[in-house]
């Protein structure tokens, strides 16, 4: 608790307060003058110690009955005094009263306009303090000193400020000051001219630590990873140590540039120089060692702190949020609010995170609600941003949106978050169409996340063209090089049907992480080119890149789609023994269906009863789906009892069920399975196909009849159908999952979604033209033999990718060899 603290040469304040209190009215907020009336009582307040009131004020009222007592005493137009008082309101934050105060000083001084300026700066005020500086260059008759400039040049919003400001610096000759210049140097950092700070650093004849500290926090704010290393390098074998500030900076870079090596030698030399206690050097530490996913070094540092702030606080937090420990984080966050430390902004950051993580929307919903009453959205994007990111990440698109569109201010970031939120609740076309509105807000500049953000939208639709328009954009400023952005545009062209072009690009990008390896392979594996993912896997490996655990998730899927069964267990023993990765239940659900898939009922099953960790649903589902395809209605009763128990939520297991019963006719078991899931609320989730003409993608949805072209359409649907029936095609009814009658059934079957798409294909495409179809969901038995066919007579290639895989039709045959 801060508290005015009584003192004065052998008086008390509370003397004077009567007098203060009665002159307070004198302050004129409407005229902005101060009206100085002393009634002859100046020689009252001679003995007054007005240094250590100054000391003493902790709040603006103090500030202000300070001010009171100097108008009643007759210093208020000391110039010394007024110009404590311009800092004392900035200081507590009252810029205003400063600017007043500064106003009624008659013989202004250069101290006085230092003030000023820096009380713009101190309170974020950048505009105003550029525009303090030069009305006084230009209308004070006084010259700036060097304590003028490191706060202007802080304050300067654009490069041509800073320019104009350093020919000032030059004119009155202070290039050779170290503060200056340092300023300088940090100025020029800022706005990304990291060449021009570095000339000034080489030009310095004398430079102190903060010269050091300022060219190395230039390179690390530029990613300028080896260059702020070779300054610190060359900083130490001149003999200049390095101090908090130097640690504070450098230790980021160390986790930029994956190099945990040099930040345990910076450490080393924080313990050897006694600087590891250091507030801000071990709040560095923790940071750095929490990007390297080093907890148990994060949670040492943080438990032997002997003071700790709201950013040690939050690192921690943050530290685990971040690793995906999101238990131990709300622990964490827990233990903070015990030790009376009141969360911040960035608490509420990661606490939403958090939130999301835990799948909690209860306590989602109290975050958003703490942050609102405390107004926190007007004043920072990020925190708004989190909250769009939570109820995405939870599955409330409809309360994301809500969010988003009340936040005052938007930026990048904010239609990141909802761009990406939809792509990942498989929403592309809300995630395009929002991607589109803000194109049309020119102030808006697309940057990395958001290519990240909208290339898997463009993937799921398969919408090749308009992929290819934001390819061409990124490939201007050569971010198509960065492994994020690079990774997308290999997984867009891969899931367009497009592998060479894929192949084309990964061998550009970096390949010195998993990233782009693991999208490469994954590639392959939904083509049904098992083979090449196994070959691209080994030359992973002699790259000396380590596997991740998304990889062999993507290369036991591989073999699953390619029948590859020695060749998966081989992975998933490679994986443990020589990489020490445990399996999780992604693994072990891919192991099931590549049993399964291969008709091994009864070895899927008994891999499942060996766990040793308790099945989930996508398990289950994996057997459930082998029975389906093998028509084993025995064991599929087991697994669906198995998935009713864990995720009876899922719909998707209901049709699995339904589509067992149906196959061997047992529609009792149908409608007692369709009546069961429609009592606990749930529907089956429609199917779709979309196809791309004319940079245009159009969705089709089964049963679909308010297409402008549904008509012709299904005019050549049913000639092509009469085709092919004299070839050989015979309807497999088994695949309507309705009791009625045959034609019906055949009318039903004729209106699936991807027959609908091809034949609007062939109907607006050149003959002969090759037709690309993306569906939502697994294509039927009947829709496969039908456009086998179909590509025999139309002498097209045909490519559908499904949820599961790529089929490649053409000549009548199928690239999936009927192994799906």
């Amino acid at each position: 608790m801060f508290r005015l603290v009584p003192t004065c040469k052998g008086r008390h304040v509370s003397k004077f307060l009567p007098s203060v209190q009665a002159f307070c009215p004198l302050f004129s907020p409407a005229t902005s003058s101060l009206q100085v009336i002393s009634y002859g009582l100046e020689n009252e307040y001679k003995g007054i110690d007005f240094d250590h009131l100054f000391q003493s004020c902790t709040k603006v009222c103090h500030a202000k009955s300070l001010h009171c007592l100097l108008v009643v005493s007759g210093n208020a137009h000391d110039i010394i005094l007024s110009t404590r008082l311009v800092n004392l309101y900035a200081y507590l934050g009252d810029v205003l009263f400063s600017h007043r105060i500064f106003e009624q000083v008659p013989n202004k001084n250069v101290f006085t306009w230092n003030s000023m300026i820096s009380a713009y700066v101190r309170s974020g005020q950048f505009l105003e303090a550029v525009d303090c500086f030069y009305q006084f260059n230009l209308t004070s008759g006084l010259k700036p000193d060097f304590y003028t400039f490191p706060p202007v040049l802080k304050a300067c919003r654009s490069v041509l400020d800073g320019k104009g400001i350093h020919c000032s610096v030059l004119k009155l000759g202070f290039q050779w000051d170290v503060f200056v210049t340092a300023s300088l140097i940090h100025m020029y950092s800022r706005f990304g001219l990291v060449g021009v700070a570095c000339k000034l650093f080489d030009d310095m004849p004398i430079r102190d630590r903060g010269s050091w500290n300022a060219m190395i926090s230039g390179y690390c704010q530029n990613g300028n990873v080896i260059e702020a290393l070779n300054v610190r390098d060359q900083m130490s074998f001149e003999g200049v140590k390095m101090d908090p500030v130097t640690l504070v900076s450098i230790l980021p870079v160390c986790a930029q540039s994956d190099d945990i090596l040099t930040g345990m030698l910076i450490h080393l030399y924080a313990i050897k120089h006694g600087l590891d206690f250091d507030l801000f050097v071990s709040n560095a530490l923790i940071n750095m060692y929490a990007k390297f996913g080093s907890l148990g070094h994060a949670q040492r540092i943080f438990d032997h702190m002997l003071v700790r702030d709201i950013v040690s606080w939050n690192s921690i937090i943050a530290a685990y949020e971040q690793n995906d420990d999101a238990v131990t984080a709300l622990g964490w966050f827990n233990m903070m609010q015990v030790n009376g430390m009141q969360p911040d902004i960035l608490t509420l950051v990661s606490l939403a995170s958090i939130v999301a993580q835990l799948s909690d929307l209860r306590n989602g919903q109290s975050v958003h609600g703490y942050i609102m009453r405390r107004g926190w959205f007007m004043g920072d994007a990020a925190i708004g941003n989190a909250v769009v990111d939570m109820y995405a990440k939870l599955g409330d698109l409809e309360s994301s949106r809500a969010v988003f569109e009340g936040l005052p201010v938007k930026d990048v970031i904010s239609w990141n978050s909802l761009i990406t939120g939809y792509a990942q609740n498989g929403l592309a076309s809300e995630a395009i169409e929002v991607y589109r509105m803000m194109e049309e807000y020119k102030e808006i500049i697309p940057d990395q996340g958001t290519w990240v953000s909208i290339l898997p939208a463009y993937s799921h639709l398969g919408a090749l063209q308009q992929g290819m328009r934001i390819h061409g954009r990124v490939f201007k400023n050569r971010l198509y090089l960065d492994v994020f952005v690079g990774t997308c545009l290999v997984d867009m062209y891969g899931k367009c049907g497009r592998l060479d072009d894929a192949m084309s690009l990964f061998y550009q990008l970096p390949r010195k992480s998993s990233v782009p390896w693991n999208a490469i392979i994954a590639c392959h594996g939904v083509h049904g080119h098992a083979k090449k993912a196994l070959n691209l896997f080994r030359e992973m490996l002699d790259e000396r890149v380590k596997p991740d655990h998304v990889t062999f998730v993507s290369l036991l899927s591989a073999c699953s789609h390619s029948g590859l069964i020695c060749e998966g267990q081989w992975c998933f023993h490679v994986m443990q023994e020589e990489y020490g990765i445990k399996p999780s239940l992604r693994h072990y659900g891919c192991m099931v269906d590549l049993f399964g898939r291969a008709g091994y009922l009864e070895l899927a099953h008994n891999f499942i009863k060996d766990m040793p960790v308790r099945p989930d649903a996508s398990v289950w589902g994996a057997l459930l789906a082998a029975c389906r395809k093998h028509g084993n209605t025995e064991l599929g009763m087991v697994a669906s009892d198995h998935l009713f128990e864990l995720d009876s939520e899922e719909v998707g297991y209901y049709v699995l069920l339904s589509n067992i019963y149906a196959n061997v006719g047992k529609w009792e078991g149908v409608d007692e399975v369709r009546s069961l899931a429609r009592d606990r609320g749930l529907r089956k989730t429609p199917g779709w196909s979309s196809i791309e003409v004319g940079n245009e993608v159009d969705v089709f949805y089964s049963g679909n009849q308010s297409h402008p072209k549904c008509e012709e359409i299904y005019m050549e649907l049913r000639n092509l159908t009469a085709k092919i029936k004299s070839l050989g095609y015979v309807p497999d009814y088994s695949f309507v999952l309705q009791d009625v009658e045959d034609d019906e059934k055949e009318q039903i079957l004729t209106s699936h979604s991807e027959r609908l798409a091809i034949g609007f294909g062939i109907i607006t495409t050149p003959p002969k033209t090759p037709i690309r179809i993306f569906k939502n969901l697994r294509v039927c038995g009947d829709c496969h033999t039908w456009t086998k066919y179909i590509s025999r007579i139309t002498e097209r290639e045909i490519m559908v990718r499904d949820s599961n895989r790529f089929h490649h039709f053409k000549d009548g045959i199928c690239s999936c060899k009927d192994y799906w």
